[in-house]
């Protein structure tokens, strides 16, 4: 469970009911069937009129990677496993790496270690998996996008549900407090709106961001350390390659861990 999204969910709900509360405010304004009706309808007419349905296939995963832990190979297994692979390579040579594939589990290194394996130029490993970790990048990019555009048109259809409010309003020109009523219940759909738009859209989009970024920093790592090995480098400079790749707040972290492990072997 990835906590920090249903805490924020939790947080940005109570928010709202604690300035109801302490304005006052009746939560049964918020029973305003025609206001939820245009901001949940319409964001999902602007999404659906936005992306073709081969995208929108994958909203469900999309909700479930939001509220689920990202399960990636850590950065420390990274660099264990390239220098298991360099030392094998340096003994043995580049061959001998065909006996590791099979104890390798996640399908981007095993593609690489096959092609270093098989003896396939620096140029071509290079293209092709940087040709995928490129795609991944865009696949990502669209799929955030989706919830990024829900969270741009959430808050304006808002908007246009005050207007229509406000409308009806003025059929109660006559009646003041049956007016007033209506005029409090128009900034009903405002208030949804910009909640859904700026509290769980367009975060939800930056938090899909984040996840690729960090499965793309693996990938990159990974590639490095593959080029490595297929060169020839000695594994501390392989290690030394790798720990670059990672910002400088994490390097010292991963050294400690990796020195951790070691001392359990």
């Amino acid at each position: 469970m990835e906590l920090t999204t249903l805490i924020g969910v939790i947080v940005g709900i109570l928010a709202v009911v604690g300035a109801m509360i302490f304005k006052h405010i009746s939560f049964t304004v918020l029973i305003n069937p025609a206001a939820i009706m245009i901001i949940i309808v319409g964001t999902v007419a602007t999404v659906l009129n936005s992306y073709p349905g081969e995208n929108l296939k994958s909203i469900g995963k999309l909700f479930k990677i939001l509220f689920t832990k990202q399960k990636l190979i850590s950065e420390v297994k990274i660099i264990e496993l390239m220098i298991d692979l360099s030392r094998t390579s340096k003994i043995k040579g580049l061959l001998a790496l065909e006996t590791k594939i099979e104890e390798i589990e996640d399908p981007f290194i095993k593609k690489g270690v096959r092609m270093v394996a098989d003896g396939t130029e620096t140029e071509i490993i290079s293209n092709v998996l940087e040709a995928e970790i490129f795609a991944m990048e865009r696949r990502h990019s669209i799929n955030a996008g989706i919830f990024s555009s829900a969270g741009t048109y959430a808050p304006t259809l808002g908007v246009l549900g005050a207007v229509f409010g406000l409308i009806a309003a003025m059929s109660w020109i006559d009646d003041t407090a049956r007016m007033a009523d209506a005029i409090a219940a128009a900034f009903v759909a405002t208030i949804l709106g910009i909640f859904t738009g700026y509290v769980l859209w367009h975060p939800f989009a930056n938090k899909l961001k984040v996840k690729s970024q960090k499965e793309v920093m693996r990938k990159e790592m990974i590639l490095e350390g593959l080029l490595s090995i297929q060169r020839g480098d000695a594994p501390f400079m392989l290690k030394e390659k790798l720990l670059a790749v990672l910002p400088a707040s994490q390097q010292e972290k991963v050294l400690e861990e990796l020195e951790g492990e070691k001392e359990k072997e």
